[in-house]
């Protein structure tokens, strides 16, 4: 099992989205996530996305990068440019890649469904990539359907 850490500011919105879409359509992959500045509680509009995709955990809450730092990660991603730049140092056997999202909070329900459709389309084979490099993805990799 690979484990993968999903970095934003808030742990509110993107990283949890992007935590629970990960948990939900990659297999052999559990990830977790935090905030550089967590809010401590995650928006209503990404928990109702989580649950129309069938990807949501009572567990899933709002939590600190320092809650992690006793962990180890495969791969460690950051989604919003504060985390990028406010990343702690990992050893160097952790793969660390950016890939920035633009913060849908205070916007509508749509904009976090459109976030989610994004984040399959553009995070999710790309971290397929990191994790599993060369190995054929339709050999069984997905538990479901990105689209």
């Amino acid at each position: 099992m690979k484990k993968v850490l999903i970095l934003c500011t808030g742990n509110s919105c993107r990283s949890i989205l992007a935590e629970g879409l990960i948990n939900r359509y990659l297999a052999n992959v559990e990830a977790k996530s935090a905030g550089s500045r967590p809010k401590g509680e995650i928006n209503p509009n990404a928990k109702k996305v989580l649950e129309q995709e069938g990807a949501w955990r009572d567990t899933y809450r709002s939590k600190s990068i320092d809650e992690m730092m006793g962990e180890d990660f495969d791969l460690v991603v950051t989604v919003c440019d504060n985390a990028k730049e406010s990343c702690p140092t990992y050893p160097s056997k952790t793969k660390v890649i950016h890939i920035g999202f633009k913060d849908p909070e205070g916007e509508p329900l749509e904009a976090f469904l459109d976030l989610a459709q994004k984040m399959k389309r553009e995070l999710l084979p790309v971290i397929e990539e990191k994790l599993f490099g060369d190995q054929d993805f339709e050999q069984g990799l997905r538990k479901g359907p990105h689209a």
